[in-house]
């Protein structure tokens, strides 16, 4: 898979893309990712790629020009290419729309900043539109290495193990089960005897025991969504 990021701060992401799980799929040649700054579309001497919206109010918003081209620049003549912009008001990321990214050979990621984009750029050139969360970061660029990581490890092969997925958090719509490894005691704090035991059938039942309970305390709501597809 190749991912192109849109972005004003390469350095943000510099150090993410080369280390740990994202870092060898690199390596290995499971993942290509480019990181490009939006400036070098600017046709402003200074670089300039933000305006005063029209109507007023706060900030600064970024400008069409410099994004259109930047876009156009990367994606090429690769229409059926994904161009996705991350925003606070876009669609939750999930692990089932993970799956479904990382079946893309190709994603262009644009970053946001100050009060966002000029929506004409939403309307014409954003294919779709995902959030991380409930919450406002000062720019889209972590929030596109987070989505970067989410797909890579949907990647066959990126994590190594084959059972790695399957016991992450959110598989089946459960959070993850608790998880220990030596000492089996370790100040005074005993490992549950069942993962001793060697009976895999009762360690299965215990630990998808602990996902339900946990998700029922913790995310009544995918543990309401969980009930429903069972």
């Amino acid at each position: 898979m190749r991912i192109d990021l849109l972005t004003l701060f390469p350095k943000m992401v510099e150090g993410f893309f080369s280390e740990s799980i994202i870092g060898r799929a690199v390596e290995n040649g499971l993942l290509q990712i480019t990181v490009r700054d939006i400036r070098d579309w600017s046709l402003d001497k200074h670089r300039r790629v933000d305006d005063t919206p029209f109507g007023g109010g706060a900030g600064m918003l970024m400008s069409p020009q410099p994004l259109f081209d930047a876009i156009e620049a990367v994606r090429g003549a690769d229409a059926a290419c994904p161009v996705i912009y991350l925003c606070p008001d876009g669609e939750p990321l999930t692990n089932d729309l993970a799956r479904e990214l990382a079946r893309e050979p190709r994603l262009v990621l644009v970053s946001g900043h100050y009060e966002g984009i000029d929506q004409r750029v939403r309307d014409a050139a954003i294919t779709r539109e995902i959030s991380i969360g409930d919450y406002v970061l000062t720019n889209g660029t972590l929030a596109a290495a987070v989505l970067t990581d989410c797909v890579a490890r949907q990647i066959p092969g990126v994590l190594g193990e084959e059972n790695s997925l399957t016991g992450d958090s959110f598989n089946g719509n459960l959070l993850s089960f608790p998880q220990y490894t030596r000492p089996a005691e370790f100040r005074g704090l005993a490992v549950p005897p069942v993962l001793l035991s060697g009976n895999h059938g009762a360690i299965a039942r215990w630990r998808r025991e602990r996902q339900t309970e946990k998700t029922r305390r913790r995310r009544p709501d995918i543990f309401s969504k969980s009930n429903q597809q069972n």
